[in-house]
């Protein structure tokens, strides 16, 4: 199962990459109600129409978070929003082997927790690694993701970098 948080749907769909990402993973992505929620709240923003579309082929997963006891303590423990805990909570509960990220906290909660994640800037980088993408293509999402992400010079240089050098 792979489970993501808001912000890796968002940035995907912003710099369309949300579809071939999907297609190409062969499963199902699993998000909690609250993630539904932040990611399709305003309807009408190109963004929010992707992801629910891509609900509506059922090709993300709603799932409901059970174990809030676990979600009580994540948020608790790592100052999380409801929405990062909720998809962390799902992923540590269903044992996930993903979880889908680019939330700082989140990113810290998962190393911390020992569950392998993924930022839309390391799926960028995959895709184009895989031949999924082209160069240029690959350049001109990397751009989209510094424009619509809060990345530091430094992961985009190390991220274009990775990418010019295939």
């Amino acid at each position: 199962m792979i489970v993501s948080n808001a912000s890796t749907l968002i940035l995907l769909a912003k710099a369309e990459l949300l579809g071939a990402f999907l297609a190409e993973l062969g499963e199902r992505v699993t998000v909690p109600k609250e993630v539904e929620r932040e990611c399709c709240e305003e309807k009408r923003t190109p963004d929010a129409l992707v992801i629910r579309g891509a609900i509506d082929e059922k090709k993300i997963a709603v799932q409901p978070v059970k174990a809030t006891k676990l979600y009580g303590k994540i948020r608790a423990d790592f100052s999380l929003g409801s929405g990062e805990a909720e998809a962390l909570t799902l992923a540590v509960s269903r044992r996930a082997r993903l979880f889908m990220t680019d939330d700082k906290k989140a990113i810290q909660a998962s190393k911390l927790l020992k569950l392998p994640f993924a930022t839309a800037l390391g799926i960028l980088v995959r895709m184009h690694e895989k031949g999924l993408l082209g160069k240029k293509e690959a350049l001109t999402k990397l751009e989209a993701l510094r424009r619509h992400g809060r990345y530091s010079r430094d992961i985009i240089d190390d991220a274009r970098s990775r990418l010019e050098a295939r």
